[in-house]
């Protein structure tokens, strides 16, 4: 796959069915319309072309800083290549690019930029400045500009919809399982490691402290998970915590991993972090030792889940 930041710089000449959208944790409801995209460009000689946009159009027109993602563009890019799609268009989204007339939009980057022949939309798109042309419009540009309208039916985009709102209900939640079947893979969370203070390492469970760099990312409810990452190669499995430390009077809130059967320094790694199970909400312990005590229950019924 071909990831180009920007519309300005795709300069291919060879045709393309595109489809257009945030497509936030390319869950089972995207992967239904990606499929579709990219079957029907391979039968049709055609390239499969996602067309999306960062920051997301909230940010920029509501102000809504406090949106939640489920996808950094970075995690969106590697799923999506997984797929086998052909090329990904990050485009910045700016108010200006907002005011973009319908057909300015169409004429200048589906037709004269990316070449379309062929675009597979839901029903209920929406697009030029306000907002104000929809899929009749888009029909009735491609007889114009000689490009075919797949419309996505109501019931796709309905699979759509309440994939994303139950994903991020049940990650608010701490339900790992429910988010986990609807994006049909393990919802992650990627970073680098930072130094922490060395609390776990006191405990006797070091620990590996995520910093995520980005402020848009949604994090799982508070608590304790059993997670797995891919370090150096293998894959690594331990026991995350979200949360204060409330037993050693945190103040911050932090993301910090206990690798099983490793050792080494990961420093200023970037890691992925494949989420599995919940196992707890988070608790303040009497005492440290009574922490000590959960921490080694927890490690033993990770290693069960794991083992099952």
């Amino acid at each position: 796959m071909v990831t180009v930041q920007s519309i300005s710089n795709y300069d291919e000449q060879h045709s393309s069915a595109v489809t257009i959208g945030t497509f936030d944790g390319v869950h089972i409801g995207h992967r239904t319309i990606l499929e579709k995209l990219i079957k029907n460009a391979t039968s049709n000689g055609l390239k499969s072309t996602v067309l999306t946009f960062f920051p997301h159009p909230r940010m920029v027109l509501q102000k809504d800083t406090d949106i939640k993602l489920l996808n950094t563009i970075a995690e969106k890019t590697k799923i999506l290549e997984q797929m086998g799609l052909d090329y990904l268009i990050i485009h910045p989204f700016t108010k200006e690019f907002s005011r973009l007339s319908a057909t300015a939009f169409v004429r200048d980057i589906l037709v004269n930029r990316l070449k379309t022949k062929k675009i597979v939309i839901g029903y209920d798109h929406r697009f030029g400045r306000n907002r104000n042309a929809n899929i009749n419009d888009l029909i009735t540009f491609g007889n114009t500009f000689d490009f075919e309208v797949e419309q996505i039916s109501a019931q796709e985009i309905d699979e759509v919809s309440v994939s994303s709102t139950k994903i991020r209900k049940a990650l608010e939640e701490g339900d790992i399982h429910v988010a986990n079947k609807f994006l049909g893979y393990p919802y992650m969370l990627t970073g680098t490691i930072k130094k922490g203070k060395g609390l776990g390492r006191q405990l006797g469970f070091p620990t590996a402290n995520l910093a995520l760099g980005v402020s848009y990312k949604l994090i799982p409810k508070n608590g304790v998970y059993v997670v797995k990452s891919n370090i150096g190669g293998n894959i690594v499995f331990g026991m995350m915590n979200i949360g204060f430390n409330p037993t050693v009077s945190g103040t911050e809130k932090s993301i910090e991993v206990h690798f099983f059967d490793f050792g080494g320094d990961l420093y200023d790694t970037q890691l992925q972090i494949d989420i599995l199970e919940r196992l707890r909400d988070e608790h303040k312990f009497d005492s440290i030792e009574a922490l000590k005590t959960q921490l080694q229950k927890d490690k033993e019924t990770s290693l069960r889940i794991l083992s099952a």
